[in-house]
């Protein structure tokens, strides 16, 4: 902080000041900016996973610039010796924590614009200086317009990346990845920094009296590595100069640089023109681990005790809980009529940005009922929401642990057991295409509410604990519209994602197409990133031609996804949305992201008044009747009504002819208008049973009454589901236990909530 301090007297004193005021002015605009510098830097936590190292012509002996590792002590340091001979040092383990001076400059974000981006050369226009953004992914196939990194059309040591900050920056160090291909294997080992203010004249960052080397990457091309200056360095523009390369490739790099900006020297009153960024709402913008996590929920569950209510729906595989938030007026009980929603985030546990949204989410919504907003209240009074933010919480804690610049691209995807969770329902898509193929009657054969396979309860199914805890949620309460949050695109994808024949990419329609793009389009509409037709794209794919909305099936097949699931095995309409370029963005973009999502969040969770709704009733008892099919005339795909006889049925305005039936029971059948307004036509329905006259011919005859059989095989299969799931618990439990005793010091568990 005293070298901070230092650099920003000088800048202050350096300034041309012809008047007192203007010194004034001067002195406030810095000082802001040293306040706003410390505050970032105490956010900023990130571990170092590689430090800087030098040649010298004395025996290689390494020169370190931070006074802490100028220290000899041979337990906190080891020396290795690399393929050329070359000595390295480095601190303990790859491991070893530090916090960064400065957050991240935004290559990896988009922040930073490609127009500043420069090269000494670049292989191709695909392989420019504009790709060299940590984690950008390249396309399928090489030599395209999206390759995966910059990388330069001469292999030697004059190569070099450069990026234009637009003003003066507080330069702390550089994180540095390979090129993203499938193809292709190229990667930067050592690097040089150099720094400008006039992009003339280049002074190169010093280790003492020598040119410091940094350490890029080693063995292969996806881990980031950070480098940290030995002192930082205020300028405008800085260089990336590779110096050597892996042996097999050629020089390629991704990259991002940390950077505190400063006020302008030439134009003092910088500070006071610039537009304010980020958030008016007062929320807890930071990354929450599962601790920080649960001590936010419990605290807006305080802050609003008569809306919320926290409960779990099951445990990960490490133990953690899968925590929900519930907001009604009426928390934990279903009210006759009113729809249920549902947010899921973070079935990837390094897409971070779902998880932070859907915490911002409830604390907004317990405020702004607090003082009264009239949206937010009509919502709250009129909708049961459920809000899960972390459906992977052992994939988060992985990426969490690591940071959000080293976390790299897939560090935290998976589940404990390396299993993608979108790709772990059952997938019922193939069984009913299967069965209409092989049926002759097509209309009796199951268009919703399908069971799951036989294989998917058994015990030794590959199926996650937190699949099954999810599942389960699903059976127990009626779901009308969901959402499942991802990152690391933008765009919004409706079912089907799974495509018919396994083709790779193909446009695969549900019966309520329509009204599926609809959804999508609320989302993507008011999105304010996805809004912007000037906005660059993220990858390789330019979703803005499809305006922000794709048919999942249309990007990449993707059996087994939650969104199928919830459509074919439940009553739930469910899309995915891409929610940011950058899966795990630093915490000072997090305010920028809500303003980003905000209005989406809330006009979509209001979709699910539209359509249709009613209750389903027993002509002589007035009780509602449970399970009853609602069909609607030209539309493949039935609902079911819920325990209490209650429907809702999503669509677009128009006129429908609604057709309801239930075991034991003659059919009704009504028409219904949908409107415009997003609020739904009541259409209630009263059924008649079937004469005891008629069904004593049928058996008279020999005949067989009518059993809705699918609904009994599906009751079937989620109880054996359940039982398996409860088997393989009890046995993760004991073994917990077993390994608890054998260790001594075994940690201490976590206060559950109230």
């Amino acid at each position: 902080m005293a070298k901070i301090l230092c650099i920003l007297s000088a800048i202050v004193f350096v300034v041309k000041t012809d008047d007192v005021s203007e010194f004034n002015a001067t002195i406030t605009a810095v000082n802001m900016t040293l306040n706003s510098t410390v505050n970032r830097t105490i956010a900023f936590k990130t571990p170092v996973f590689s430090l800087f190292s030098t040649t010298t012509t004395t025996a290689n002996k390494p020169v370190l610039g931070k006074k802490n590792m100028r220290k000899k002590n041979a337990d906190d340091k080891r020396i290795d010796q690399d393929e050329d001979g070359k000595h390295e040092t480095k601190n303990g383990t790859a491991d070893a924590k530090k916090e960064p001076d400065c957050p991240p400059l935004g290559l990896k974000s988009l922040r930073v614009d490609d127009s500043q981006f420069q090269a000494s050369s670049y292989l191709r226009m695909g392989l420019g200086p504009h790709r060299a953004r940590l984690n950008i992914q390249s396309g399928i196939e090489d030599g395209d317009m999206y390759d995966g990194a910059w990388c330069a059309k001469y292999e030697d040591q004059h190569q070099w990346l450069q990026v234009d900050a637009l003003r003066p920056t507080l330069f702390t160090g550089v994180i540095l990845q390979g090129r993203n291909s499938i193809w292709s294997w190229d990667w930067v080992e050592t690097y040089k920094v150099q720094l400008s203010n006039d992009s003339e004249t280049w002074k190169t960052c010093m280790n003492g009296t020598e040119e410091a080397v940094f350490v890029g990457s080693r063995n292969e091309p996806e881990t980031p590595y950070l480098a940290l200056f030995p002192q930082p360095a205020v300028a405008r523009w800085i260089r990336i100069n590779p110096q050597t390369w892996y042996w097999n490739g050629t020089i390629c790099l991704r990259a991002e640089v940390l950077g505190c900006p400063l006020p302008d020297p030439d134009n003092v009153w910088q500070h006071f023109s610039e537009k304010l960024s980020g958030s008016k709402d007062n929320l807890d913008f930071r990354h929450h681990n599962y601790k920080e996590m649960r001590k936010l929920m419990k605290a807006v569950n305080e802050e609003c005790p008569r809306i919320t209510r926290i409960y779990t729906i099951g445990k990960s595989y490490t133990g953690l809980k899968l925590y929900v938030m519930e907001i009604s007026d009426n928390p934990g009980k279903h009210e006759l009529g009113e729809p249920e929603f549902r947010y899921v985030a973070g079935m990837h546990g390094n897409e971070v940005v779902g998880r932070e949204l859907v915490l911002n989410l409830m604390q907004y919504i317990c405020r702004e009922f607090r003082r009264g907003n009239p949206r937010i209240v009509r919502l709250v009074t009129t909708t049961r929401i459920h809000l899960l933010p972390s459906m992977n919480p052992d994939g988060y804690e992985t990426a969490f642990e690591k940071g959000s610049e080293l976390a790299g691209w897939a560090l935290g995807r998976y589940s404990y057991e390396w299993v993608d969770m979108n790709h772990n329902f059952p997938d019922l898509n193939n069984i009913m295409w299967d069965a209409k193929e092989n049926d002759t009657d097509m209309v009796k054969t199951a268009n919703h509410y399908i069971p799951i396979p036989e294989y998917y309860t058994k015990e030794d199914a590959f199926v996650t604990p937190e699949t099954r805890a999810v599942i389960s949620w699903m059976q127990d309460i009626p779901f009308v519209l969901s959402a499942n949050l991802h990152g690391g695109e933008l765009v919004v994808t409706y079912p089907f994602d799974c495509t018919r024949d396994w083709a790779p990419q193909e446009n695969t329609p549900t019966a309520d197409d329509s009204f599926f793009r609809w959804l999508a389009t609320v989302y993507a509409s008011t999105n304010l990133v996805m809004a912007n037709p000037d906005r660059r794209i993220c990858h390789s794919e330019d979703f803005q031609q499809h305006n922000n909305i794709i048919n999942g099936g249309a990007w990449h097949t993707v059996p087994g996804s939650m969104n199928d699931f919830s459509y074919m095995h439940t009553n739930c309409f469910e899309v995915t949305v891409e929610l940011s370029c950058d899966k795990f963005p630093h915490a000072s973009e997090l305010p920028t992201e809500w303003e980003n999502n905000k209005e989406s969040l809330l006009v979509y969770m209001e979709q699910v008044h539209r359509g249709i709704k009613g209750v389903v009733r027993d002509k002589m008892t007035k009780k509602g009747i449970a399970d009853a099919i609602v069909k609607v005339e030209d539309l493949d795909h039935d609902i079911r009504s819920a325990a209490d006889g209650d429907y809702w049925r999503l669509l677009n305005p128009g006129e429908y002819k609604v057709t309801v039936w239930a075991e034991g029971y003659f059919p009704s059948m009504r028409r219904c208008n949908v409107g415009t307004e997003a609020r739904p036509t009541i259409c209630d329905f009263i059924l008649i049973k079937t004469p005891r006259q008629r069904m004593n011919e049928i058996l008279a005859k020999g005949g067989r009454l009518p059993q809705d059989l699918q609904l009994k095989l599906r009751a079937l299969r989620l109880r054996k589901l359940r039982a398996s799931t409860k088997a393989i618990n009890q046995r993760r439990k004991h073994s917990r236990k077993a390994r608890g005793t054998r260790f001594a010091r075994a940690p201490r568990p976590l206060t559950p909530l109230a």
